[in-house]
């Protein structure tokens, strides 16, 4: 088993930037792709940004251009940092780290609020 723990969320005023950070338990970590989506209310949870274990990225439409993803191997630490925030990303933001397809594993969410 393996635990994930996303932290770094908050309200912040739009334009603005936050990181994110998603702490996983195991080294497994290491070999696992990791993910971070999020789920607006009312809305289902959508993919932002994905990286492999090799460093290989994927990002939604929105997230490009203002999302990174990145990864800390030795940390066991995943990375979410978002610039130029707009209202329409408030949501609550999850990281997904998956080892196989019988292995795939959530944190608890982490709030973001974007908001004057």
């Amino acid at each position: 088993q393996v635990h994930l723990v996303e932290s770094g969320g908050g309200l912040v005023q739009p334009g603005g930037s936050l990181r994110l950070s998603c702490a996983a338990s195991e080294s497994i970590f290491s070999i696992g792709a990791l993910g971070w989506y999020r789920q607006a209310p009312g809305k289902q949870r959508e993919l932002v940004a994905t990286i492999t274990n090799r460093g290989s990225t994927n990002y939604a439409d929105f997230a490009k251009d203002r999302f990174t993803i990145s990864r800390d191997d030795v940390k066991k630490t995943g990375y979410l940092q978002m610039n130029r925030l707009k209202p329409e990303d408030t949501a609550v933001y999850y990281c997904n780290l998956q080892i196989n397809l019988a292995r795939v594993y959530w944190g608890q969410g982490t709030q973001v609020t974007v908001s004057s």
